[in-house]
């Protein structure tokens, strides 16, 4: 079963996520968003999963410095414009596994996901 988690190579979370997988022996690809941007249709596929507020990180100083306005995407062609503008908005880690997106990182959520 294929496992990608799309991450910032400088993320501390990223990092502990990785460390968990390798400690675990549970084989991943991880692709750091800036260099390689996520594919419009696989964010797309995630918000339908996980909706878009819980996909983007609005807690982030990147959210926190947005204009009002910007807060307030009206579809998906808004808020996929606005990751294409900062993609440190998405939620780190995001995790792909057979079709079903998660994001964050906590070792309960991982055992669970992973069974370790």
């Amino acid at each position: 079963m294929a496992i990608t988690l799309y991450g910032l190579a400088k993320c501390s979370t990223c990092d502990k996520a990785r460390a968990w997988l390798d400690a675990h022996g549970v084989e991943h690809a991880f692709i750091d968003y800036r260099e390689h941007p996520i594919d419009p249709k696989l964010l797309k596929s995630a918000a339908k999963t996980l909706t878009w507020e819980k996909l983007v990180n609005r807690a982030s100083y990147t959210w926190r410095d947005l204009p009002a306005e910007r807060k307030q995407p009206s579809g998906d062609a808004e808020w996929l414009a606005l990751i294409k503008e900062f993609p440190a908005l998405v939620k780190r880690p995001l995790v792909l596994r057979a079709g079903v997106a998660s994001v964050g990182f906590s070792e309960k959520q991982f055992g669970q996901m992973f069974g370790a």
